[in-house]
């Protein structure tokens, strides 16, 4: 039963399993290691289940561990949450949790997200990201207020989830300036045997440039694949390829990366969504992201 719970002792598990072993978590607690070792034992007793293994001299956390860990951080995010709010009265403060899938750009997460923070109504903004499966999971738990993502939810998932359709652009590819004048000229026929640092093959946008380059009979060479759109513009900048990214978002990452925009491909559109559990949208900040998104990102794509 939840009122057997002890919550200095998952407070404990909690540093424990954040630190990756018991003694650092000494350091921290200023605790024995007898003590901890003593009521993180007596915390799996009364859970029962086994939170953490020994691999090694390592610690690492079992599958109930990892859930348990997910809970804990919670539960001290609110208490934490609640002396805030108990210190200002006068400022009460809203959790808007948020997973990101890992496939997005960051740059689109943030802009995206950017209006929650404007609200009259002070938000503290929490960030996951992760799969999209395993963003879909905190979603049914209530563990996120949305998920922001490249595709809808479908059948496959086996999750009652609606989705919202924020908006969509265009791709663009950009290269570091010595590359994007060569690969410019004559653009598309020049990107063929260009290096290309793209996205994996099983993301959306990974497998749309696959079968546009099939189309339209260029090879080029493939140099990086990677989920991570901001890694793949850190090789990018290094001058290390040409690399694709949402044409809304052009001069945000020609400034960041340093990089200059070759040409657009039309024909890819990139789709940002978000997933609710609510066909309705109550949460403010979930409504401030999805009735701001098209205004402030994708109007200038109607043109």
């Amino acid at each position: 039963m939840i009122h057997h719970l002890n919550f200095k002792h998952l407070r404990y598990f909690m540093v424990v399993a954040q630190e990756g072993s018991i003694v650092r978590a000494c350091e921290k607690l200023n605790l024995t290691p007898q003590t901890i070792s003593g009521q993180l034992k007596q915390l799996e007793h009364t859970l029962g289940v086994e939170l953490l293994q020994k691999e090694g001299r390592k610690l690492i956390l079992t599958e109930a561990g990892k859930q348990a860990l997910d809970y804990a951080e919670q539960i001290f995010s609110m208490g934490e949450a609640l002396q805030e709010q108990l210190r200002n009265p006068g400022l009460p403060v809203r959790l808007f949790s948020v997973g990101i899938a890992d496939v997005l750009p960051k740059l689109a997460a943030y802009r995206l997200l950017e209006p929650a923070l404007e609200l009259d109504e002070p938000v503290r903004l929490e960030c996951r990201e992760g799969s999209m499966e395993t963003l879909l999971a905190d979603l049914a738990t209530h563990r996120v207020d949305m998920v922001l993502t490249d595709r809808p939810v479908d059948a496959g998932f086996n999750i009652r989830a609606y989705n919202h359709l924020l908006g969509d652009c265009s791709m663009s590819l950009f290269a570091a300036p010595e590359l994007a004048a060569q690969y410019r000229e004559n653009f598309p026929n020049s990107l063929q045997d260009a290096p290309l640092l793209m996205p994996t093959g099983d993301t959306m946008i990974g497998s749309s440039l696959q079968k546009w380059c099939d189309r339209h009979d260029i090879r080029p060479n493939i140099v990086v694949e990677c989920v991570d759109h901001a890694l793949l513009g850190t090789f990018g900048q290094a001058g290390k390829g040409v690399f694709c990214g949402p044409s809304v978002l052009e001069p945000q990452i020609e400034r960041q990366f340093s990089v200059e925009s070759i040409g657009r491909i039309e024909e890819i559109r990139e789709r940002f969504y978000a997933i609710s559990l609510e066909r309705r949208i109550r949460h403010p900040a979930v409504l401030a992201v999805t009735n701001s998104a098209r205004r402030i990102l994708f109007d200038d794509q109607k043109e």
